[in-house]
């Protein structure tokens, strides 16, 4: 059965979907099947795997999404009150990656969070939008089915709407992204104060018949938290900074101490021997990525992982080539390290229950 992790954090600029693209890629390396989805109206995911700077890429693009589907047009039929059933998105390949696919974002998506917020207000006026709060999670699942997907990686937008609550509440597990700065803390703290809220909301509404017995039905609420990824921060001599350490040690400190509590009292954490299993000890951080410097803007404009970027497309000789080399191996440990985490925390506990 697939498994639907969401990489979220109401932050902007915390590199979701560089990790999103990056991690998703080290997965289906590894042999598994994975469908990436942009869900944030910017769809720099999806720019960032069809790519946007050439003209031709620019008609490749405009053929997409005249031809097939997207996230938009894939749940057009609940939201639009089409006559036919929500269908699987015709997913696209990424690359020459074999396994690894895109379900595209719509810059029109942001359309649907009225109606979606008004629906989730679980008011009097449920019975004409009740197969909205069931419909994302039926277009996944069908989606996942068509394309045989182990896993499902959710690029979401920086935002508390009502897209970003349905999305969260109904994956199975996420991670937080976040910066090693003091804007990062305060998402923490953020956090703690919506996520129970979002969680109420959630088991609210998969209790109620009349979202159960939808077209779409309310999933159950499983979600649990993978762990958190610290991000864009520099090396100097193969430390962080003192300036980004500090704040990287206080990231993890409220997130022991304020994050995980409340997750636990609302059952959106593993037991403990999980994460001690993975090496994460109290930090619940799954990895730490430093920046990616002169990299990202190749990865970008190759829509290839930072990792996999070859001599060639790096366009680099003698000494800075080897450098650059030497820092790809760094990444490419780093994002199967943190891929093999996300295995075996997702495998493990679905043997445990």
């Amino acid at each position: 059965m697939v498994k639907k992790i969401a990489l979220f954090n109401h932050k902007g600029g915390v590199s979701k979907t560089t990790t999103t693209f990056n991690l998703g890629w080290m997965l289906a390396t590894k042999g598994y099947r994975v469908i990436l989805v942009d869900t944030d109206p910017q769809c720099n995911l999806t720019g960032m795997a069809l790519g946007e700077a050439t003209e031709e890429d620019e008609d490749r693009i405009e053929r997409i999404y005249n031809t097939r589907s997207n996230i938009k047009t894939g749940l057009a039929p609940a939201f639009e009150s089409q006559p036919r059933a929500i269908e699987a998105v015709d997913c696209i390949q990424i690359g020459d990656q074999e396994g690894l696919f895109l379900l595209p974002g719509h810059v029109g998506f942001a359309e649907y969070e009225v109606t979606l917020g008004i629906a989730q207000e679980l008011s009097g006026s449920i019975q004409a939008l009740k197969n909205l709060p069931g419909s994302i999670t039926d277009l996944l699942n069908k989606t996942a089915t068509k394309f045989n997907a182990d896993y499902i990686l959710i690029d979401m937008s920086p935002s508390l709407g009502a897209i970003n609550q349905n999305l969260l509440m109904t994956s199975d597990f996420f991670i937080v992204p976040t910066t090693a700065d003091f804007f990062s803390l305060m998402a923490i703290d953020s956090l703690s104060n919506i996520l129970p809220k979002w969680y109420n909301w959630a088991k609210t509404a998969s209790s109620l018949p009349i979202l159960k017995e939808a077209s779409y039905p309310f999933p159950d609420v499983t979600l649990k938290f993978l762990g958190i990824i610290v991000q864009n921060f520099r090396i100097i001599r193969g430390k962080e900074t003192v300036a980004f350490e500090k704040w990287i040690i206080k990231i993890q400190e409220d997130v022991y101490n304020k994050l995980v509590p409340i997750l636990q009292k609302h059952n959106m954490m593993f037991p403990e021997t999980i994460y001690h299993e993975q090496g994460m000890n109290d930090s619940y951080c799954l990895t730490k990525i430093a920046n990616f410097n002169s990299l990202i803007a190749l990865s970008q404009e190759h829509r290839t992982p930072i990792y996999d970027l070859t001599s060639q497309q790096l366009g680099q000789g003698g000494v800075v080539l080897q450098k650059s080399q030497q820092k790809q191996e760094e990444f490419r440990e780093t994002f199967s390290e943190l891929a093999d985490k996300i295995i075996n925390l997702t495998s493990a506990y679905a043997v445990s229950h």
